[in-house]
């Protein structure tokens, strides 16, 4: 079973390799889907893949990489679009 959910973080969270930390960690769990910068300093990601897995990812967005300082995480879960791979956008 495969699921998605998007989620927003809220915090120091640009220019502390937040983007690349979550890629790592996606990549390394199997979870496809991307991350990016908003341009209201959040961030925001996609992550598809089994459901421990996407949790995880929820549940790493809450903290971050050693840099940032995460404020709030908003998740919402959404119907899957077969994405594959996971990349840095935006």
């Amino acid at each position: 079973m495969i699921v998605r959910r998007r989620v927003r973080v809220w915090g120091a969270v640009q220019g502390v390799f937040f983007r690349a930390s979550c890629r790592d960690e996606a990549v390394s769990r199997g979870v496809a889907g991307w991350v990016r910068n908003r341009p209201d300093g959040s961030v925001e990601a996609v992550f598809e893949g089994e459901p421990g897995a996407v949790e995880a990812m929820t549940v790493w967005c809450r903290r971050g990489p050693g840099g940032a300082r995460v404020d709030g995480v908003e998740a919402a879960d959404e119907p899957p679009e077969g994405l594959e791979g996971f990349r840095i956008t935006g």
